[in-house]
């Protein structure tokens, strides 16, 4: 088992030692198998001295010395032919290994090994295997140049950094996936601050359940809950209009139709007061899809007329039925983010900018709480968000560059396709499919990949595969993995905190990682649990104030997003009602206007002539 370095193929370079005392003619084992996927080492579980080593552990990287190549493995099982144990003497055993590539020697002397993922020359039988070395290590994980950040170090050996490709990370879209509690959270924490720290022109929107992420990054992060959101109905398509209306269960289609004519007549109606129903018909004509303003109480109005023409005598129940729906969710509490503003005009620009950061302020990131709303609402606010984030880098021409990051994504992207909202569904696949091409990323959070929309998961070109319990969730990662690292995913189920399996176009090779620790203060939940804290070492739960936030009925007094307080008379697209001064908006930013090519007069809606 032990040979004379003389009498073997030495390597072109010298090899590395672990330890300085390691004797000089010990190697570690031999190759008695190969079948071109994977190789079987022979070796003796002691070292020279007799004591028993850890020089032969699963998930380790080895070398095998050809001469002017080493071939890289990793060990994914280790074992003794006999199940015995031999005091004795030396105990033999047998090492798997899946074959990943072969380094190679620069041709210039000096220069820094080349990694190749393909094998050109395979192990033949006897050849050497070794620990491998940290310059072939490096050379394996090395990206060749492309643009990286550092987001931990390697499982393996953390002397040497862990680093991905950021731009490819983002371009292809990302995954992370694993079981609850292994810090899913903090490493989503820990990847958008080397991202903005790398990308400071990128603009990220975070749908966030659990209200978890904003602390975590206070200096980047601009908080959007229910209570601040100002998303007007009438930027709402149709059939996210309609899941409002009806709450989340199946819309009734005459009634639907009845708002399909409607719509455009009270946004008529607004644009030309003095026009009455009059539609115009022709390239400029109005649609329910058209995000230009609209008052509820025009398309009240308009119900109204039509349930008294005498040719409405059959629809009368349905237009009621309508009228009801409307009337209810534009007086819920609720939805006061969608018809809070009394005062309808165009805000489509200010809105835009608030939630996606035209221009940041130094904040390029806006998180969206939406824990306590209701799920029709957030499917419907998820909807409108995605598409916007689509249409904002389609029509800035690349010049906008987004990042939609889904925390707990099989909630709005269930594989079945029965269950959640297909508008969403729709505007997160179009993204997925078509986004990089104009700027628009995706970033994938899930505990449960195997309730994923499949679709949106085979978008995904880099994941980061934390602990999974699941046979399930593991069998979805493993289908999405290359053969030659699929021993890797073994792992899966005993991984360690703040450990995940990355692989994809973000990294060279399949690589185990542990991420960066992060400090207490910005990992996400921290805030709360410090509250829960502080409230178990005061006195008893404040009854009142539970259930104050549990009705959720708004003061009597409350500010106004985005419009100044008016008389509730006096609306827009009345013949007498005049614009209030330009600074009760603000100017927009000039960064805003020209930069992303984001103009107030054509941006959402065509320009009207004089």
């Amino acid at each position: 088992m032990f040979v004379e370095r003389e009498a073997s193929v030495g390597e072109p370079t010298s090899q590395e030692r672990r330890d300085i005392q390691q004797s000089d003619k010990r190697i570690l084992g031999n190759v008695v198998q190969c079948d071109g996927a994977r190789a079987t080492i022979s070796a003796h579980a002691e070292d020279i001295e007799g004591a028993v080593t850890g020089l032969w552990t699963v998930g380790k990287m080895i070398s095998i010395n050809l001469g002017s190549t080493r071939t890289v493995g990793l060990v994914y099982a280790i074992g003794k032919s006999d199940r015995a144990w031999n005091h004795d003497g030396q105990n033999p055993i047998e090492v798997s290994v899946e074959l990943v590539g072969e380094v190679r020697d620069g041709a210039d002397p000096g220069a820094k090994p080349v990694f190749d993922r393909g094998i050109t020359t395979y192990p033949h039988i006897g050849a050497v295997a070794h620990r491998i070395r940290t310059r072939d290590l490096q050379a394996v994980y090395d990206l060749a140049g492309r643009h990286s950040v550092t987001i931990g170090t390697l499982s393996q050996d953390e002397s040497i950094d862990a680093n991905i490709a950021i731009d490819d990370t983002l371009a292809r879209h990302f995954a992370i996936v694993g079981t609850t509690g292994v810090g899913k959270s903090t490493a989503v924490s820990l990847l958008l601050r080397k991202t903005i720290e790398a990308r400071p022109d990128l603009r990220v929107l975070i749908l966030d359940p659990h209200n978890e992420f904003a602390a975590s990054l206070p200096e980047y992060c601009v908080k959007v809950d229910s209570k601040t959101l100002d998303l007007p109905f009438w930027m709402f398509r149709l059939e996210e209009f309609a899941e409002v209306l009806f709450r989340g269960r199946e819309t009734v289609p005459e009634e639907v139709d009845a708002l399909r004519d409607l719509i455009p007549a009270a946004k008529n109606l607004y644009r030309n007061p003095n026009s009455g129903t009059y539609i115009r018909r022709g390239s400029d004509a109005l649609t329910a899809d058209t995000p230009v303003p609209y008052r509820i109480a025009d398309l009240i109005k308009q119900i109204d007329e039509r349930m008294g023409m005498l040719e409405s005598k059959n629809d009368r129940p349905t237009l009621k039925s309508l009228k009801t729906r409307i009337e209810s969710a534009a007086a819920d509490p609720r939805y006061r983010f969608m018809f809070n503003s009394r005062l309808i005009e165009d805000t489509i620009h200010e809105t835009i900018g608030n939630i996606f950061r035209v221009p940041s302020h130094g904040r390029p990131v806006t998180c969206f709480e939406m824990a306590g709303m209701p799920s029709e609402v957030v499917n419907s606010v998820c909807s409108v968000l995605a598409r916007l984030a689509f249409d904002l880098a389609l029509w800035s021409e690349g010049r906008l560059k987004l990042l939609l990051l889904c925390e707990e994504a099989h909630r709005y992207m269930p594989a079945d396709p029965r269950l959640g909202f297909a508008p969403t569904r729709h505007a997160l696949s179009r993204i997925a499919k078509e986004g990089r091409k104009y700027g628009c990323y995706l970033g994938v959070v899930t505990q449960r990949p195997g309730e994923l929309d499949p679709t949106i998961l085979s978008q995904c070109s880099t994941f980061f595969a934390m602990r999974l319990a699941n046979e399930q969730d593991q069998a979805i990662i493993r289908s999405a993995i290359a053969d030659s690292s699929a021993s890797t995913l073994a792992f899966l189920s005993s991984m360690g905190q703040r450990e995940a399996i990355a692989f994809g176009e973000g990294v060279a090779t399949t690589m185990r990682l542990k991420f960066e620790r992060l400090a207490q203060q910005f990992i996400p939940g921290t805030a709360k649990g410090e509250q829960t804290e502080e409230t178990e070492l005061g006195n008893d739960v404040d009854l009142a104030l539970v259930v104050e936030r549990l009705r959720n009925v708004p003061k009597p007094t409350q500010s106004m997003a985005f419009a100044e307080a008016v008389d509730s008379t006096r609306q827009a697209g009345d013949p007498d009602y005049k614009k209030p001064a330009a600074t009760s908006r603000g100017q927009p930013d000039d960064d805003f206007d020209t930069r992303y090519g984001l103009k107030p007069s054509t941006f959402g809606m065509r320009q009207l002539n004089d």
